[in-house]
């Protein structure tokens, strides 16, 4: 094998391993929480506030809302936010995040039906 092609199997090797280094960064979590009613995703309270306010939290990439299931899939940057900041980012929204209840203020300020 000649100079040229070890180097190009060098790049190679580097490129594909910092690939995967960089996708570890990135996880999927399924959040259960309290959101229950059957409109919550047009809901200017819940499913745009959840939307609005979740994407401009620090390391939050995208976020799904799956009303039937109560959960909140969200994907996010390890190295930016962890499973508690989000959790905590949701309950101050007035929504269980798996073991942490929602605020109870922020709960208060939510629209009848949105509470669970």
């Amino acid at each position: 094998m000649n100079t040229f092609a070890k180097i190009v199997i060098i790049i190679l090797l580097f490129a594909s391993s910092n690939g995967i280094a960089q996708d570890k960064k990135v996880q999927k979590a399924v959040i259960k929480t309290s959101i229950e009613c059957d409109h919550c995703k047009e809901c200017e309270t819940c499913g745009g506030l959840l939307e609005k306010t979740l994407l401009k939290t620090t390391g939050i990439q995208m976020i799904t809302l799956d009303q039937e299931a109560s959960t909140i899939t969200v994907i996010y940057n390890t190295k930016k936010t962890d499973l508690d900041k989000i959790r905590l980012a949701i309950s101050k929204l007035g929504y269980d995040a798996d073991d942490v209840k929602a605020d109870a203020v922020a709960f208060e300020k939510l629209d009848g039906c949105c509470k669970a």
